[in-house]
């Protein structure tokens, strides 16, 4: 009974915190997306240490990597774009013309992104032969083989985690923030149920899990749709002004997004041209980073458009500038000293949840290196991600494309010049450089518009 008056008191508190201002309601949809997330990142922690466990930084793995990468590289510029393209029209539809207005939007757009997703998944496929062998120049022809048969396997994820991106997108669009960010525990948890019962699979496990995680975070989000009264039927309504609103964001966000994720292509082919395990080694550096990164990223950069979007509609400049200000503060305190702490103790950091197995001393000390200089991205990132927000919230999407497309140059020139004398590490060094450079970009830039200037600062 004191438990359950305990846990009433609690509930009570945490609404009357989280509710009133605009900026309370982005904290408590933060805090809560952040909480989710934070559980997603521990179950996908634990399948990296299973990973780690049966596969250390060996062939097998390298070939997982490079075949997902092509798959994760579409899915990030096809449907991770059509988040910021679609929900501020969604918001402005659904506001000033009704429900129904809004759901012929969707049904329009997904009838599009369907199609794209499709159309890209086949051309993935059928090219793969022309695209490998130049992404894993540094691969034994059996190495490559393997690859190529993962590949075939991991294919129809992009169709599947495309529908899933879309669909959390239109949860988020509702407010319904907590099923949404909880729902890629799913892939993790059955990846390790794979690799620990499958284990005569090999790698092909791991690939299984992932198959058959996206097919379960469909159906999960599918179903919570339904319970909002919102039709997944997919119909067409013509190419209406709302849909071409929708389309002028999506074109620059989708090339933006094309260059933004060819760093990371870019990151592993030059990786995977250097000593055999440094794809691996790379992507074990980057495990501990992206647990901040993806919490605070994640949780922030989800909460804070739709309210974003709702005051560019209302043309509430002075909540727009209080919310930016305030969040970027907060943001610089936080993560600082995090970011310091990481850095100086990055080694005991890897010993402590890799060094087992088939990962030797060797390998820790490799992938503390590259951890620690991925560490320096970490304030520039989180802030990035608020900037860029208010950018695809104001609808003003070339400002990214242009900062992806400086990006992608800069990753290129620093990735050569740092392998040459600092080898796989040189790679995390470049992306912290271009990250930083994309936050002073991006902020440059917002503060710069005639329109806006005047009312952020």
């Amino acid at each position: 009974m004191k438990q359950t008056l305990a846990a009433q008191k609690l509930l009570h508190s945490w609404k009357k915190l989280t509710s009133g201002s605009t900026n309370r309601q982005i904290f408590g949809a933060a805090v809560t997306v952040a909480l989710m997330t934070a559980l997603v990142k521990v179950a996908a922690a634990g399948k990296e240490l299973v990973v780690a466990w049966k596969f250390g930084t060996g062939d097998e793995l390298d070939a997982f990597l490079i075949a997902l990468l092509v798959p994760s590289f579409i899915i990030n510029v096809v449907a991770g774009s059509f988040n910021a393209a679609f929900i501020p029209t969604y918001i402005q539809v659904r506001e000033k013309e009704g429900v129904e207005a809004a759901q012929r939007l969707f049904s329009g757009v997904i009838v599009w992104s369907l199609g794209l997703l499709l159309i890209t998944t086949i051309l993935m496929v059928v090219t793969a032969p022309l695209y490998l062998p130049w992404i894993a120049r540094g691969f034994s022809s059996e190495k490559l083989g393997l690859t190529f048969r993962l590949l075939w396997v991991i294919a129809p994820v992009v169709l599947l985690d495309g529908v899933v991106v879309i669909w959390v997108a239109l949860l988020n669009a509702g407010e319904r923030f907590a099923l949404a960010a909880l729902s890629p525990i799913i892939t993790p948890v059955i990846s390790v149920i794979f690799l620990l019962i499958c284990s005569s699979w090999g790698i092909f496990a791991l690939a299984g899990g992932l198959l058959c995680g996206a097919v379960l975070e469909m159906v999960v989000m599918g179903v919570a749709l339904k319970r909002q009264g919102i039709s997944l039927r997919p119909r067409w309504y013509g190419f209406d002004p709302h849909l071409r609103q929708v389309a002028g964001q999506y074109a620059p966000m989708i090339a933006g997004a094309f260059l933004m994720s060819s760093t990371n292509l870019v990151d592993q082919s030059m990786a995977a041209m250097l000593s055999p395990g440094s794809v691996a080694a790379l992507n074990y550096g980057n495990k501990v980073i992206a647990f901040p990164i993806g919490l605070m990223a994640t949780g922030l950069g989800t909460a804070v458009i739709p309210y974003f979007s709702k005051m560019v509609a209302c043309k509430d400049w002075t909540g727009v500038r209080y919310t930016l200000q305030r969040f970027l503060f907060f943001i610089f305190m936080v993560t600082v000293p995090l970011t310091g702490f990481l850095f100086l103790f990055s080694e005991p950091i890897i010993q402590v949840l890799f060094q087992r197995g088939s990962f030797t001393p060797e390998a820790t000390r490799l992938v503390a290196q590259i951890q620690a200089f991925y560490a320096l991205q970490i304030p520039f990132y989180i802030s990035g991600i608020l900037v860029v927000r208010l950018i695809s919230s104001i609808q003003l999407n070339q400002i990214l494309m242009w900062a992806s497309g400086f990006n992608l140059i800069i990753d290129i020139s620093f990735n050569y010049l740092l392998t040459k004398y600092m080898g796989v590490s040189g790679i995390a060094l470049s992306t912290s450089i271009v990250i930083c450079f994309s936050f002073g970009y991006s902020t440059y830039c917002l503060l710069s518009v005639k329109k806006i200037t005047p009312k952020l600062i």
